[in-house]
C-alpha cells in the first residue's frame, strides 16, 4: 500500500506545471460488514483511501486517488469470507466541468470465485450540476479486464464499455447523502456479458476528524464464474478518521 501510495503522489508531483498549492486528503475506516448473496457472513471490514491534489494540464487541477479495502470473517477459525481490493486513478480536470481520467482496479475474493480480477480503464467524465448543497457527475469509457478464476474455468480476458454516476447532497454542516452506480458491458457480448452496481449511502461528522458511514450496496453479474450467483449485497457501517 506504501508503495502505490509513493508512487501516486509521485506522478502527481511530475505533471504539475505550476506553484498551485498541493493538497492531501486521507481517510481511515473500520467497521462491520454484512453479505447476502454468494455468502451470508458479518464480517470486520477496513478501508483507507486518499486524495492527493496539484496543478496539472494547463494548470488546471489534477487528482491522485487511491484506496484499498479488505473484510474478513471466520467460523470455528475456518475462513468464510474474505475480500481484498485496491483502486488507483488520475482525473484531470480540463474545463466547464469535463475531465479526463485514467484508472487501475484488482480485487480477490475466493468465495465469489476470483483469484484475480484486474481492469485497466480510461474515458472522459462531466460534472452535470453544482451547487452549495448537490453535485453530480457521470463518467464514460472503456477498459480491459482480466478475470482469473480459483477453480478450473478458463481465464477471462475482454474489453468492456464502463458508465458511471455519483450523486452527493450536503444535507448540513455535518451530514451528506450519497448515491453511486456504476455498469460494465463487454464490447463482444453486451447482452450477454455485463455487471452493474449501486450504492446508496449516509455519513455525518461525530467529531472534528471522526464520521460515521452507513451504506447499502448491491451488485449483479449476468454471466458470473460457474456455479456462482448473479446477485450479492453488502451492507456496512464503519468508523472514519480522517487527517
Amino acid at each position: 500500500m506504501k508503495k502505490l501510495l509513493l508512487l501516486s503522489t509521485v506522478t502527481a508531483m511530475m505533471l504539475s506545471t505550476s506553484a498551485m498549492a498541493d493538497e492531501m486528503k486521507q481517510n481511515i475506516n473500520l467497521g462491520l460488514t454484512s453479505t447476502t448473496g454468494n455468502t451470508k457472513t458479518l464480517n470486520i471490514n477496513g478501508k483507507y483511501d486518499t486524495k492527493y491534489t496539484t496543478a496539472g494540464y494547463n494548470n488546471q487541477e489534477l487528482n491522485v486517488l487511491f484506496d484499498a479495502s479488505a473484510f474478513m470473517t471466520k467460523n470455528n477459525d475456518v475462513k468464510d469470507n474474505e475480500e481484498y481490493q485496491s483502486n488507483l486513478a488520475l482525473e484531470q480536470l480540463i474545463s466547464n466541468g469535463w475531465l479526463g481520467y485514467a484508472s487501475a482496479g484488482w480485487l480477490q475474493n475466493k468465495f465469489l470465485n476470483f483469484d484475480q480480477k484486474i481492469s485497466f480503464g480510461a474515458g472522459v467524465g462531466k460534472e452535470l450540476f453544482k451547487d452549495d448543497k448537490q453535485t453530480l457527475a457521470v463518467k464514460f469509457g472503456g477498459a480491459y479486464n482480466v478475470e482469473k478464476y480459483t477453480n478450473n474455468q478458463e481465464d477471462h480476458k475482454f474489453s468492456s464499455v464502463n458508465e458511471y454516476l455519483e450523486y452527493n447532497n450536503q444535507l448540513n454542516k455535518v451530514s451528506n447523502f450519497f448515491i453511486q452506480a456504476g455498469a460494465a458491458e463487454n464490447v463482444k457480448e453486451f447482452s450477454d456479458d455485463y455487471d452493474a452496481f449501486g450504492i446508496v449511502g449516509f455519513n455525518f461528522a461525530v467529531a472534528e476528524n471522526l464520521s460515521v458511514t452507513l451504506s447499502e450496496e448491491f451488485r449483479y453479474d449476468h454471466l458470473p464464474a460457474v456455479g456462482f450467483k448473479t446477485k450479492d449485497s453488502k451492507t456496512i457501517a464503519t468508523l472514519g478518521y480522517h487527517f
